[in-house]
């Protein structure tokens, strides 16, 4: 019995801390981010190759429909990794460290994938050409192909980043990157 009358208020000596979540659980996007952060790439991105297209061709390209869904997607699909990404490596750290992480794998990200899509498509086309799937050739083909998509990727379509997709991406990395320490969960 204790003397003190408390009974279950007493607290033991020693208590242990609650639990730290870890690096990697709060390097994930929240769900805000999530929903309203992913459409919005999307879109930023549809708009600068929109612009683009607009500024050099008038918007006169065979394509278009198809080539701003796939910058639509790109854009979406990069999101949530790049955002990831760029939490994880600089959590805890300044905010120029932060802008840079997130302008580095905003950028790099939104390539990347949206490249694949590229080498998808691309894929797609030629696979009819292409040797039976899971042959030594056809991993050649499928290779190579790839590899072809992204380069013509880099050296054709990158250019529809800019001028808005640079813009975007400057004041996204500079917003992301002041917002981080509220968004820590």
């Amino acid at each position: 019995m204790n003397d003190t009358g408390a009974g279950a208020d007493v607290k033991p000596a020693y208590a242990a801390p609650a639990p730290k979540r870890s690096r990697f659980v709060r390097a994930f996007p929240s769900a805000s981010e999530l929903v309203f952060g992913t459409p919005a790439w999307g879109l930023l991105m549809v708009a600068s190759a929109w612009a683009a297209l607009w500024l050099r061709e008038g918007g006169l390209t065979f394509h278009l429909t198809e080539l701003l869904v796939m910058y639509g997607l790109g854009g979406m699909l990069a999101w949530p990794l790049a955002v990831f990404l760029a939490r994880f490596a600089t959590l805890g750290r300044p905010a120029e460290t932060r802008f840079a992480a997130y302008l580095l794998c905003l950028s790099l990200g939104t390539i990347a994938v949206t490249a694949m899509l590229f080498a998808l498509d691309y894929r797609v086309f030629y696979a009819r050409w292409h040797a039976d799937t899971g042959t030594r050739t056809w991993l050649y083909q499928f290779a190579f192909t790839s590899l072809v998509a992204f380069y013509q990727f880099l050296v054709l379509g990158v250019r529809l980043y800019l001028p808005v997709g640079g813009a975007a991406l400057l004041a996204v990395s500079l917003w992301l990157a002041s917002a981080q320490p509220r968004q820590q969960r």
